[in-house]
């Protein structure tokens, strides 16, 4: 994310989306009843009295909007922001008038709020510090593997099939279907790597995943150079992936990469729920740790944040500026991954506590 200007006095921050990352962090910062100011396209009508009608133009005009609702497809990677028209060429437009932009990578766009928040400025900096790629992941072993990539908002499956080896115990038939499987697996990571470096990660369970970086370093050795991590997991396919995420095995590669604290996070507050350690979970009970000053992380989900009415965000931002004020840790957690889903299930919000409430 690049950030052109930011003027807090005047609600003010002009910014350049960079990447698909940089989209979603967008998504869970623009909010209902924001404005957002951004180049598009929109039909004019000519308006000239007894003229013969002539079909509507589509043209370039600099617009704002009210922000009535924000819509994230990730089956199309875009961002669609709807509400009614505030700024425009009074020649062309009339304000009021409902309007949706599409935020696009490299397009810049300007977004006022009455007040931002401190999670909201903290995810802004960390995505204009946020320079590493994608990470690609692949979870190998002789049942099957999967090929993910690991954005920061979340985990993308590109591709997963089952396989079924012949036993080892018919040596040489094996060894002829594994080199079909291993060329299948780097047809599938030529496919999704393109001409992207992207750092890679090989998991699986026993030693399938060696043998297949002994074939890459023999078939694609310009794809053996973007491994930075081989580990084993004691999962296989997608399942070996999330193993490895709720673990910290791909903390080494994965270090920038937003999902990793969030995932263990998430599985910090269930382990104490398991063991009954201090922590609390849903609303009334976080609030209640909050005003004794126990909270030491809160973690909220995307959702719950995105899509409160405006008084209920108004309470769980006044809970967070409580939190913060007395020493504790925010983390928004996104609800495009398991961990996300699992908080969701919790009610979207909980924390873990310095010490235990009655």
């Amino acid at each position: 994310m690049k950030i052109i200007e930011m003027n807090l006095k005047k609600g003010l921050v002009k910014l350049i989306p960079e990447n698909l990352d940089d989209l979603w962090h967008l998504y869970n910062i623009i909010y209902p009843n924001d404005e957002v100011y951004a180049r598009t396209t929109r039909e004019i009508k000519p308006n000239i009295e007894y003229a013969r009608p002539q079909k509507p133009k589509r043209v370039s005009v600099f617009l704002g909007i009210k922000v009535q609702k924000v819509a994230w497809d990730k089956t199309l990677n875009r961002l669609r922001v709807h509400g009614t028209i505030c700024e425009a060429p009074e020649n062309l437009i009339g304000l009021g008038s409902h309007h949706t932009l599409n935020v696009a990578v490299n397009v810049p766009l300007t977004i006022v709020k009455k007040k931002w928040q401190k999670h909201q400025l903290e995810r802004l900096e960390r995505a204009a510090e946020t320079k590493v790629p994608s990470i690609v992941v692949l979870s190998i072993d002789d049942e099957g593997y999967c090929v993910a990539t690991l954005r920061q908002y979340g985990l993308e499956i590109k591709v997963e099939k089952k396989v079924s080896l012949p036993s080892k115990v018919h040596a040489e038939e094996r060894e002829n279907a594994q080199k079909k499987f291993f060329k299948e697996v780097l047809d599938a990571l030529r496919e999704v790597l393109g001409e992207k470096k992207n750092p890679l990660v090989i998991l699986g369970v026993g030693f399938v995943k060696n043998h297949f970086v002994n074939y890459l370093k023999d078939k694609a050795p310009e794809i053996t150079k973007n491994i930075v991590d081989i580990k084993s997991v004691n999962n296989t396919g997608l399942a070996g992936i999330h193993e490895a995420l709720r673990s910290g095995v791909l903390l080494k590669a994965l270090k920038h990469v937003r999902i990793v604290e969030e995932s263990k996070v998430v599985e910090e507050i269930l382990e104490r729920l398991g063991k009954a350690k201090p922590v609390a979970y849903g609303i009334e009970e976080v609030k209640k740790a909050s005003k004794y000053g126990a909270i030491e992380k809160l973690a909220i989900t995307d959702v719950k944040l995105r899509e409160c009415s405006e008084e209920e965000r108004l309470e769980l931002e006044n809970l967070m500026k409580e939190v913060e004020d007395k020493k504790g840790k925010i983390i928004i957690i996104s609800i495009e991954h398991e961990a996300g889903r699992k908080l969701a299930s919790l009610g979207g919000i909980a924390a873990t506590l310095r010490f235990p409430i009655e």
